[in-house]
């Protein structure tokens, strides 16, 4: 009972920082156009995608989206014919960016703030996998400053400061029954922060080509006396306090990425990235408990995840100057090995597909919209923690809007 207890507790951080959770949602022209970004001239959003590209920018920018997340996720049991659903529950990543730089100068500076991790499901109180998950709340914003500089009219290059501020709210069934039968519940909630640094290059040698480089750091993420909530048979009170504390540091990881881009002439855009998560950072996972017992004790749980790649392609068509038609899609592989596959993210390789518009509401202003489809992979797992075995199938759907203000 104390080992399932204790690896069930120790499973939200695990995975909710899976290719799963990595959103990847930072701008609408980018989404729509595969995700690729890393190599072209966009908007304000450079300031994710490679910092050394917004000094290249040819104008200033204010803008903002939101990309409402449904997530679906089904789960059969192994040897069972019946099938569980998570609820219908929408995360919102957002995106804000700001560029700007006085005309003809060599710099620009920028600011963003953008949702990279994070995570809303609700599977409910009387799934089969309830002793691992019930639900979760998980949210990563990145405030990130930069400052890029031309070094000549062919090479910029950028750097960005980044400070993560992170929450979580999770509950799971513990089995612990009371004398009517009903489970117990355990609830961490908590919030942390981590630093980190975004670095990129851009390169521009003619009208036609142009390609980038960027490397976002790993950032440490530090949650510090979050509230460890039991609810529990009177009998067992004292083997699980409650309130309680808990600590922890989870490692967010570093993100290699090589950007192409091509004009052949002035309708077309096409772009191409590649991106590489470096996972293998992650090696175990470690709680340390304000109040501990002989039931309830310090944890440290064996990780060993292994580094993904996403490639991404995606184009632009220009129907005419207002408006511009985009689509793309991409191959993502997971960094989840096998036997740590949980319902925080039923995570497998998968595959995503894009669609864009954009259009000019005004002189200055443009409205961008955007849809992505991903297939994750069925995956059929034996979870080392609890032991949940079956089959998870997911799909996420994922529309998007945003507005952006330009000079």
């Amino acid at each position: 009972m104390r080992r399932l207890l204790l690896m069930a507790m120790a499973l939200f951080p695990a995975m909710a920082m899976a290719q799963g959770f990595q959103v990847n949602l930072h701008g609408q022209k980018q989404i729509g156009m595969g995700h690729t970004g890393t190599g072209l001239l966009q908007d304000g959003a450079s300031v994710l995608f490679n910092p050394g590209a917004v000094a290249m920018l040819p104008q200033n920018y204010l803008q903002a989206g939101i990309s409402p997340l449904f997530f679906k996720s089904a789960f059969q049991s192994t040897g069972s014919n019946v099938t569980y659903n998570n609820t219908n529950q929408v995360a919102t990543p957002f995106t804000a960016y700001a560029v700007w730089g006085p005309t003809g100068s060599k710099w620009k500076i920028g600011l963003g703030v953008y949702t990279p991790f994070g995570g809303l499901t609700n599977w409910g109180n009387t799934w089969v996998g309830k002793y691992s998950l019930e639900s979760l709340n998980l949210k990563a914003i990145y405030f990130q400053p930069t400052l890029s500089y031309k070094l000549s009219n062919t090479v910029s290059i950028g750097a960005g400061f980044v400070y993560n501020y992170g929450s979580v709210d999770l509950t799971e069934a513990l089995p612990l029954s009371s004398s009517s039968g009903q489970d117990g519940q355990a609830e961490l909630k908590g919030s942390g922060h981590g630093l980190g640094y975004n670095l990129g290059v851009f390169i521009k040698p003619s009208n036609e080509v142009s390609l980038g480089l960027t490397y976002r750091s790993q950032v440490d993420t530090k949650i510090e006396n979050g509230d460890a909530l039991f609810t529990v048979p009177a009998s067992l009170a004292s083997s699980f306090p409650s309130p309680n504390t808990f600590s922890s540091s989870i490692p967010l990881p570093s993100t290699t990425s090589l950007g192409l881009g091509y004009m052949p002439d002035n309708k077309w855009t096409i772009g191409f990235d590649m991106e590489f998560v470096h996972w293998s950072v992650y090696k175990s996972l470690d709680f340390t408990y304000g109040k501990t017992t002989s039931s309830l004790q310090n944890t440290s749980l064996a990780r060993n995840y292994q580094d993904a790649y996403d490639v991404r392609l995606g184009a632009e068509y220009k129907t005419s100057p207002k408006i511009a038609v985009r689509f793309g899609g991409g191959y993502a592989t997971t960094a989840v090995q096998d036997g740590y596959v949980t319902p925080e993210a039923p995570d497998a390789d998968r595959v995503y597909g894009t669609l864009g518009l954009g259009t000019k509401l005004a002189k200055n202003l443009d409205l961008d919209l955007s849809f992505e489809y991903e297939h994750v992979m069925s995956r059929t797992q034996t979870e080392i923690q609890t032991q949940l075995s079956g089959t998870f199938k997911t799909n996420v759907y994922i529309p998007g809007i945003s507005l952006s203000y330009h000079w």
